[in-house]
C-alpha cells in the first residue's frame, strides 16, 4: 500500500466482543487530522470475494461471497474449507456476473432462510431464496433453492447485485441499467423495467415468491413495475442502511467523469436519481445540456458526494459505522474504490452536498465492504483474495 496507509497481516483472532450492553459512543464527523485508519487483514486465500456480512443470529460468523458462486464462512479466526453454499454449477463468474450479493432474513436464527443475487448460465438475474441445514449452521440446503425473481439481462454488465433487508423487513434489491456504455435502452429512467433500479419487495411470506408492499411509490401507476422503488441508476453497486437512522445509501458507478454516493433519509422512496440525463451532478452526455423526456431535472436527486475519475474508476459502496469499539469512527459513512484502492468517508449526519475525506490508498481492488453483527467494518480485495479489517491506526 502507498505511504502512510499501512496494511498489517493476519493476525491473531480478535479479542472478544464488548459489553452488548455497553453504550454506543456519540456520533462525531471525521476531521482531516483524524485520518490515521489502516486495514488489518485477517484471513487469505479467497477465491475473488465480493462480499461478506454477518447472519445476525448471534453467532458472530462472517460469510464470505466468492464470485464463482460459494460463499466460505469466516469463524473464531479461520476460513472454513468447506463452502457454507455452493452453486458455481448455476453461474459462471467473471466480469461482472457470477454470485453477487448475500442477505439473511432478519429471523434468520429461527426461520434460517437467506437470500441471493446471481446471474445465471445464461447471464440473467436470479433471486432465490435458500434456507441452512437444521442441525448443521454451517451447511446451507442447496436443494432449498426457490426462484423469487428472474430478471432478462441484455448486456453482460451493469448487473447491480446487492441485497439488503431494511428497517421495515422488506428485501431491497440493487439492479443496474442492464448494461452496454451511456444505457442505450434508457432503463434508467423507463419506469416499465426493473433495471437501473432499487427494487422493493415483501418476502414474509412462502406462499407466493414474493408480494409487491402496498406502500411501494409506484403501485397505483399502471405504467410502472410496482416492485420499483427508486430509479434512475446506472450499476448500484453496494447499498446498505445505517443502522440507526434506517437511511438508504447508494454508491453509483459512474459513465465516464464522475462516481456518486447518495443518501436517502429512511422511508422517502421514489426518487429519481438522474441516470442517464446526469453522470454524479452533471448533464450526460458532458458538456450538452440535459435532455429531460417525460419529467424535469429539478425532480431529481443529486448525489450526497462525487468523485472525479482522476481519483478512481468505480465506486464501492460501504457502511455508516456503528461499531461500539473506536468512537472516532462513528457516524460516518465510509466507501472505497474499486480501480484506485482508496477509502473516503463522508459524515452521515452532514450536509446534503459533502467533499469526501480520504482515509486509506491502498494497492487493494476493493470490491466489497460488509459488517459483522457488532457494526464492524471489513473490506474484500477481489485481486488479492484477502479479508481486511478497518480500524484506526492507533
Amino acid at each position: 500500500c502507498s505511504e502512510g496507509a499501512p496494511i498489517e497481516p493476519a493476525a491473531a483472532p480478535e479479542p472478544p466482543a464488548l459489553d452488548a450492553a455497553a453504550p454506543a459512543p456519540a456520533p462525531r464527523a471525521l476531521a482531516p487530522e483524524d485520518v490515521t485508519s489502516r486495514l488489518r487483514q485477517v484471513a487469505a486465500g479467497l477465491s475473488s470475494p465480493l462480499g461478506v456480512t454477518g447472519a445476525g443470529d448471534g453467532r458472530r460468523w462472517l460469510y464470505v461471497v466468492e464470485q464463482e458462486g460459494r460463499i466460505r464462512i469466516f469463524r473464531e479466526g479461520k476460513l472454513r474449507d468447506t463452502p457454507f453454499l455452493d452453486v458455481s454449477d448455476r453461474t459462471e463468474g467473471g466480469g461482472e456476473q457470477g454470485l453477487l450479493g448475500l442477505a439473511f432474513h432478519p429471523d434468520y436464527e429461527t426461520n434460517r432462510r437467506f437470500f441471493v443475487n446471481y446471474t445465471d448460465l445464461n447471464g440473467d438475474t436470479v433471486i432465490a431464496e435458500y434456507r441452512r441445514a437444521r442441525r448443521n449452521p454451517a451447511r446451507a440446503l442447496r436443494g432449498s433453492e426457490r426462484v423469487l425473481l428472474r430478471v432478462d439481462q441484455p448486456f453482460s454488465n451493469h448487473n447491480g447485485g446487492a441485497l439488503a433487508f431494511g428497517p421495515d423487513g422488506m428485501l431491497y434489491i440493487a439492479l443496474g441499467d442492464g448494461g452496454s456504455a451511456g444505457d442505450p435502452q434508457n432503463n434508467g429512467q423507463r419506469k416499465d423495467t426493473l433495471l437501473g433500479k432499487i427494487l422493493r419487495i415483501d418476502v414474509s411470506s412462502r406462499a407466493t415468491e414474493y408480494e409487491i408492499p402496498d406502500d411501494n411509490p409506484f403501485t397505483g401507476d399502471p405504467t410502472a413495475r410496482g416492485e420499483i422503488w427508486d430509479y434512475g441508476l446506472r450499476n448500484p453497486w453496494r447499498m446498505s442502511f445505517d443502522r440507526d437512522t434506517g437511511a438508504l445509501w447508494i454508491a453509483d458507478v459512474g459513465q465516464g467523469e464522475w462516481e456518486e454516493v447518495n443518501r436517502e433519509p429512511a422511508g422517502s422512496g421514489g426518487l429519481n436519481y438522474g441516470w442517464r440525463v446526469k453522470e454524479g451532478r452533471d448533464c450526460y452526455p458532458a458538456g450538452e445540456e440535459c435532455e429531460i423526456v417525460g419529467g424535469a431535472l429539478e425532480d431529481m436527486t443529486d448525489p450526497l458526494a462525487v468523485y472525479s475519475h482522476d481519483e478512481g474508476c468505480s465506486v464501492t459502496g460501504g457502511f455508516v459505522y456503528r461499531g461500539r469499539a473506536f468512537a472516532e469512527l462513528t457516524g460516518n459513512y465510509f466507501f472505497g474504490d474499486f480501480c484506485s484502492g482508496r477509502i473516503w468517508a463522508v459524515a452521515a449526519g452532514g450536509p446534503d452536498r459533502q467533499r469526501p475525506v480520504e482515509l486509506l490508498d491502498t494497492d487493494l481492488s476493493i470490491s466489497s465492504f460488509g459488517e459483522d453483527d457488532r457494526g464492524e467494518l471489513y473490506v474484500t480485495d477481489l485481486a488479492g483474495g484477502g479479508l481486511y479489517r478497518l480500524r484506526p491506526a492507533s
